[in-house]
Parts: C-alpha cells; sequence; structure tokens
C-alpha cells in the first residue's frame, strides 16, 4: 500500500516541548509556501496509485479550505482508504469539519498531549478538556469516527494523579485510536533546551524522573488494553479496524511520496528528504531548484529491525538476517528484552522501554 505525506508547517503557536521544523512563521510566507508545495506536487511522477494519505505539520487543520481542496486535485484521483488531517483542538468549527469530509478527510488526529489545565498552559497550549470534548462531537457529527487523540508522558508538572486524569478522559471519549509519546528532551525544542541548561522556565524544573514517566507510559497500556485499545506499535494503540494505516507504511517499509518541508520520501530502495525549513523550501523553489537536500540508498537489511521491530507483531528475518545478528539477537532474548517465537521475533513488553538500546545495537552491527 502506497501513500502520500504532505507538510504544513505553520502553527498559531510554538508548543514549548515542540522538536519539529515548524512554527509561528510571518503571515507573507504561507502563500509562496502553498505555491511551492503546489509545483512540487504537480511534478511528481506517479508511478503508483496512493492509497493512504497524511496531513502532518505544524498544524494542518489551519489550511486554508480552498488551499486543501486545490492540494487534493493534484494528487491522483481515487477514493482514499484513509486520509488523516493532524488538529490542534479550539481550531474546528461545524462547517470546516463538514468541508473537510466533503473534501475526503476521513481520520483527524488531535494534538491533545493533556488533559489538564496547568499541564497544557506550560506547553504553550491553549484548550481545556472541555473544549477537546467538544472538538470529538463535531467530527462525530460530520461522520469522521476515525479519531487519534495524542498524550505526552513526561510534562512538567506530571505525576500519577494528572496522569490518570487524562487517561480517564481518554476512557471517556472512546478515542478509537491513541498516541502516546515520551517526552523528548534535546536541544531542538525550547523546554529542551532549557531542561538542558538547567533553567526552569515552561516548569523544567518540574520534570517527572525517567521512571516516573516510563510508568505513567506502562499504566495506560493496562488501561487502555480494559477498554479495547490495544499496543500495536510502540507508541500507537487502537481498537479492532482502527490502526493507522498510513503510518503502518513506515513500520513496514512500503512506498510513501512526501512533500513540503522536511517531508521523507521512501520508494522501496531510496530515501529522500527535502531541506527543512519552510523559508529555504520557498527560496529553492523561487530559485528553480529542487527541494530535496539529500537522497540515500535504503539499508533494508538494518531496518527492517530498527524500524519493523516497533511493531508489537514483530518482524520475520531472513535467514542471513538470524546469521548477521545471531548476537545481539541472542544476548537480547537472555536479557527478556526479545522474544523469539518460531521464525519471529519481537519486542517484549520490558524491550518496549529500552527499545532504543535494543535498535542501536541492529544498527551499529
Amino acid at each position: 500500500m502506497a501513500g502520500v505525506y504532505i507538510s504544513w508547517p505553520f502553527c498559531k503557536q510554538k508548543c514549548t516541548y515542540c522538536n519539529f521544523a515548524s512554527g509561528v512563521m510571518p503571515a507573507g510566507m504561507e502563500r509562496p509556501y502553498l505555491e511551492a508545495l503546489l509545483a512540487e506536487i504537480g511534478s511528481h511522477t506517479w508511478d503508483w496509485q496512493p492509497e493512504t494519505l497524511y496531513f502532518g505539520g505544524g498544524t494542518p487543520g489551519l489550511l486554508p479550505v480552498e488551499a486543501l481542496q486545490t492540494i487534493l486535485g493534484l494528487l491522483p484521483p481515487g477514493a482514499w482508504q484513509e486520509a488523516t488531517l493532524e488538529v490542534a483542538p479550539g481550531d474546528l468549527s461545524p462547517g470546516l469539519v463538514r468541508d473537510w469530509r466533503r473534501l475526503g478527510v476521513n481520520r483527524v488526529s488531535l494534538g491533545v498531549q493533556s488533559f489538564v489545565e496547568p499541564e497544557i498552559r506550560r506547553t504553550g497550549r491553549k484548550h481545556t478538556a472541555a473544549l477537546v470534548e467538544r472538538d470529538v462531537a463535531l467530527l462525530r457529527q460530520a461522520g469522521i469516527v476515525n479519531l487519534n487523540i495524542d498524550l505526552i508522558a513526561g510534562l512538567p508538572g506530571q505525576n500519577e494523579t494528572t496522569w490518570r486524569e487524562s487517561l480517564a478522559w481518554i476512557e471517556r471519549l472512546r478515542p478509537p485510536h491513541v498516541s502516546i509519546y515520551m517526552l523528548e528532551v534535546d536541544t531542538e525544542s525550547r523546554l529542551g533546551l532549557e531542561i538542558l541548561s538547567g533553567g526552569r522556565r515552561y516548569g523544567a524544573g518540574e520534570l517527572p524522573s525517567e521512571e516516573e514517566a516510563a510508568g505513567f507510559y506502562d499504566s495506560a497500556v493496562d488501561l487502555l488494553a480494559e477498554i479495547g485499545i490495544h499496543r500495536y506499535e510502540i507508541s500507537n494503540f487502537a481498537a479492532p479496524g482502527f490502526r493507522s494505516l498510513h503510518n503502518q507504511k513506515y513500520w513496514r517499509l512500503e512506498a510513501y511520496a512526501g512533500f513540503g518541508a522536511d517531508a521523507h520520501s521512501f520508494d522501496g530502495r531510496r530515501r529522500r528528504q527535502n531541506v527543512e525549513s519552510a523559508a529555504e523550501y520557498v527560496a529553492r523553489w523561487q530559485q528553480g531548484a529542487s527541494p530535496c537536500l539529500r537522497v540515500d540508498q535504503a539499508r533494508l537489511d538494518e531496518e527492517r529491525f530498527f524500524v519493523g521491530l516497533r511493531l508489537l507483531e514483530g518482524i520475520q528475518p531472513t535467514a542471513q538476517d538470524w546469521r548477521r545478528f545471531a548476537g545481539p539477537i541472542h544476548r537480547f532474548v537472555e536479557d527478556g528484552l526479545l522474544e523469539r517465537d518460531g521464525d519471529t521475533l519481537r519486542l517484549s513488553r520490558r524491550g518496549v522501554m529500552f527499545s532504543n538500546e535494543v535498535f542501536q545495537e541492529f544498527v551499529s552491527c
């Protein structure tokens, strides 16, 4: 199954935890960015019929309806098995949601991150739990029932009580898909920089420990399972029939074409990456240059492990893989981080918590 990813990197505000190539930009940037994006899509040669579409960002829910319709008009015609739009809570209206549905959007991902107001405010977001509840109702009334809600484990000020409050809202709203991410601390976000420099802005001095954050995540696995939302990938949980068709492409090494700033593509053999910033993306278009930053040959033997093992169903290594990686496989099975079931290899429940260490071993072999 092939797919399309489209990047819309514009936001109303830059969240403190965000380490993506997105944010608040000059108002005059959107028009040339859209023109550059349309030019890139229009020049693409379609060797296959895409079946899934994902608008990421940024906040693509802010895309004007006319721009969304124009973009869709440049893609190969046909009904999308899944067309996802990432949306910030509070940006929805009944008319807008109806327009999305009319244009073929049939899945919406809400970047909630937390239902607890002090945690929400520290991230820079402005929604409330009640506003999220209203948005979920709007989407369902319009016929968009395939919903995802994002949560982050490890936010400043988060504790067992507040985490349980967010999970209680999940139980109340019953979205068919939930994504739970561990807070990433790096120099690419304002919060990460503050934490690494020993500062206290954005609640950096009230960060839960890594052990506490891991406990939050682990408790969510059990609670979500109790309400029929089961983990199928390290960060993703779904009710039966609601796994993300598009995102599974990344973990199954299937083809997808990416357009826009910092978009990635994979044709089954090569990986392609566009320039990261919207400004450089536009500048290259204005100069008549390609937005492509680099093209790399894929290492499918390694990627099968550090991408495919993210799926809890595991992978089936080839005979050559079993020989090449015999050492680390044996060690991780002995340590209880990997489980072997015949020809299938998968992360154990404990192994999920140490997945980065497991993956790194296969990359370096």
